[in-house]
């Protein structure tokens, strides 16, 4: 393992001894309700979010420095969530989750049983918190993907998983396309990318919740809100969704992989329909059309991050991140192509600098670098 930078392990310690100070409560409702049946869309209003960063104002910030390793030698991470300042890790294959602590070492917390091994891609993936330090985590079981919520036992340091709870299952699962990406947004509620495991038409069929990002509450209830009534779904016509994030006046914004034409950033609206797969990338205004898209060989756009007014993109096939002006979401920058390969998510971390996933390990599609799959870190500046 590579021993962390001296001023992030500095900034690690001062941050774990604030954050622990910092933790705020966050309530829910009961049972997930199943269901969908399409009907036409409302508006949700917004209320306050269990889960946001609170120091970064909203001005253009970017990348600043050269990536430094936090921890090396990780199989397949996928997403990282901050717990107290710690960071905490999922490992897809393995269905591990991991702290990384401050001597540069990943220590396993627990493990997500029950995985799925006959799923290419999917396994453990998306992780978030909510406000009363609770994992939440979407994986592929043998009946479906499934988000479950975990109680964290202990203090960073001798963290240990509690038991499951089923915030929503039977969740429509494939060999590939499972989304996975989940989040807390600023009205409270989770929200998950879900694709269309390899089976295109279901992603308009707002019956199904395959092709779709779905909102519940923290317990799995359907908002009595949502676009669609008595429905998880928030939006459709969507391959297969990898990032979700917000800016500070609200906006939701996602990534997601095209097939051979277009990747796209979207700002997603309730009820939108994004097109797949009558539409890949812009459609002339049939549908609604993403706010930038690119060439997959060149982006690959996975997890993204909202820091002050820039969306950072991490990608995976293009090896590089890219920088969003919120203001502006059709331009964008390249920052570290190549540098540390292909990038599976970003996050802005509680020492104020980004924290990149690397994903070059455990699958076909990545080369692995002596070291990999890595955690590192760069600094931010104002733009």
């Amino acid at each position: 393992m590579v021993r962390p930078h001296r001023d992030v392990r500095r900034r690690r310690r001062t941050l774990l001894v604030l954050a622990s100070l910092a933790l705020a409560g966050c309530t829910g409702a009961p049972e997930p309700a199943p269901g969908v049946a399409p009907s036409e869309p409302v508006t949700p209003s917004p209320s306050p979010s269990p889960e946001r960063s609170g120091g970064t104002p909203p001005s253009e910030v970017a990348p600043a420095g050269d990536p430094l390793d936090v921890v090396t030698g990780l199989t397949n991470p996928w997403s990282l969530v901050f717990l107290e300042g710690t960071p905490i890790v999922s490992e897809r294959n393995s269905g591990r989750v991991l702290e990384l602590l401050d001597d540069g070492t990943a220590r396993e917390v627990g493990a997500v049983a029950g995985l799925d091994p006959g799923v290419a891609e999917g396994g453990l993936l998306g992780l978030a918190l909510d406000g009363q330090g609770r994992l939440y985590a979407f994986s592929t079981g043998q009946d479906g993907n499934r988000i479950q919520r975990f109680t964290l036992r202990g203090r960073p340091g001798s963290l240990a998983l509690g038991a499951p709870e089923t915030v929503l299952d039977a969740i429509p699962a494939g060999r590939r396309h499972n989304g996975g990406r989940i989040a807390f947004g600023p009205d409270g509620m989770l929200y998950a990318g879900v694709g269309d495991n390899g089976t295109p038409d279901v992603a308009q069929d707002t019956a199904s919740l395959a092709g779709k990002i779905l909102r519940m509450t923290p317990d799995g209830d359907v908002p009595a809100d949502n676009p669609f009534p008595d429905s998880y779904v928030y939006s459709y016509g969507h391959r297969n969704v990898q990032g979700l994030a917000w800016s500070a006046d609200g906006t939701m914004f996602a990534s997601e992989f095209g097939q051979d034409t277009w990747d796209e950033l979207n700002i997603i609206t309730p009820g939108g329909n994004y097109g797949w797969p009558v539409a890949e990338g812009t459609s002339d205004g049939e549908f609604v059309d993403p706010v930038q898209q690119w060439e997959p060989a060149e982006a690959s756009p996975s997890g993204i991050a909202v820091v002050g007014d820039t969306i950072f993109v991490a990608n995976l096939r293009g090896e590089v991140l890219r920088s969003v002006p919120v203001p502006d979401p059709s331009r964008s920058e390249e920052h570290y192509a190549g540098a540390v390969g292909r990038l599976r998510a970003v996050a802005e971390g509680p020492d104020g600098r980004l924290w990149l996933v690397t994903g070059n390990t455990g699958s076909f599609y990545g080369t692995p670098r002596a070291g990999d799959d890595r955690v590192v870190t760069v600094g931010l500046a104002p733009r």
